[in-house]
């Protein structure tokens, strides 16, 4: 059997890049060559490589909302970067591109369009990305993750579709989870994600809490890379982790209630697992409000709490955890109710679908 050639590329963060690691894993190895384009020193490098599939480099410019005397050097660095892509691409000549977005994906798509291969793009958050924004009218097919997003594509090629979610999240047991951290049935557990770098405004005000949230939590904190606070390590009824990988499931198994950021691939997989949230997304000025706008669409829905983190602080962090961990089979039944994403499935159908 001739096999067909899928080239997935997305990066700048590990956003753009797991859900793509999510559909890689599910695709037919005997009926699909697999190949990844991506940044020179992007986060997707490592995490592609880590899964043994071929990776291809590429310059790529970053691209801003705001006037900097960088943005001319990025110009040459896209220019150089659509050349490259344009290159790789005729040689692995793919059937198909799919792209999460990110400013490396945009010389991708653009070098695509040129040779004529149809290309897929996916978009997680309420609104465009300024690469997607971009990709749009090189695409083939837009798939989005929010029925609001749809508004700001073109109507003939998008398709409401959720967030692709890997399915070794549901692999995960709730004993085991358990057994990892030494706690037990007795109390519920709080789980802590502030995304594999951390949140420092976050991680703070959980330490503060601690004597607090010990009395009617068993608490999980994934606090990020080098942000280990040794001193609190013989804390009862508190496990920190920098990043949790492979037992993450079972973590999340044994999870009742959890505090994220408002990245649409963590939220999306909170609602398939049904554990009420208590979203704290980054704030506008470290973001273009992209976080803000997944939280509160999830808490009109009725599945999340929004407390934005200008007013986060040891008083309210208890006391919205206090109304969600009261309210919590409400917040349960909501999800129950919602329409579960297949969005997985239906991009593998799709791919499959390109002759």
């Amino acid at each position: 059997m001739t096999k067909k050639t899928i080239v997935f590329t997305g990066g700048g963060s590990a956003g753009h890049v797991t859900p793509n690691i999510a559909i890689i894993n599910e695709m037919d190895k005997e009926k699909w060559d697999i190949q990844y384009i991506g940044s020179k020193k992007g986060i997707e490098k490592e995490l592609i490589e880590n899964i043994n599939i071929p990776y291809h480099s590429i310059s790529s410019g970053k691209l801003r909302r705001y006037i900097d005397m960088q943005n001319v050097l990025d110009v040459f660095r896209v220019i150089k970067g659509c050349m490259e892509a344009r290159a790789k691409l005729k040689k692995l000549r793919p059937d198909v591109i799919f792209s999460k977005g990110g400013f490396v994906s945009v010389p991708v798509i653009v070098a695509a369009r040129s040779l004529k291969i149809p290309t897929f793009i996916h978009e997680s958050d309420m609104t465009p990305g300024l690469a997607n924004k971009i990709s749009q009218r090189f695409a083939t097919k837009i798939f989005t993750s929010f029925e609001e997003t749809a508004q700001y594509f073109p109507k003939t090629k998008t398709e409401v579709i959720g967030s692709p979610i890997r399915k070794g999240i549901f692999k995960g047991s709730g004993d085991k989870g358990r057994n990892l951290l030494g706690f037990d049935r007795k109390r519920p557990i709080l789980t802590i994600m502030g995304g594999s770098l951390g949140a420092k405004k976050i991680n703070e005000v959980v330490r503060e809490s601690l004597e607090d949230l010990t009395k009617t939590y068993q608490v999980v904190h994934l606090c990020g890379k080098n942000n280990l606070a040794p001193e609190l390590a013989d804390i009862d009824d508190y496990k920190q982790f920098e990043y949790v990988n492979e037992e993450l499931p079972d973590i999340l198994a044994a999870t009742d209630l959890v505090i994220t950021r408002g990245g649409s691939n963590a939220i999306f997989e909170f609602l398939a697992l049904h554990i009420p949230m208590l979203i704290i997304p980054l704030s506008r000025k470290q973001s273009r409000g992209d976080q803000i706008l997944n939280a509160n669409s999830f808490a009109e829905k009725g599945y999340s709490v929004t407390l934005e983190e200008e007013d986060l602080t040891k008083d309210t962090l208890i006391q919205q955890l206090q109304s969600i961990h009261k309210n919590r089979s409400q917040f349960i039944n909501a999800m129950d109710v919602s329409e579960q994403s297949r969005a997985l499935d239906t991009i593998l159908e799709r791919i499959e679908q390109v002759k």
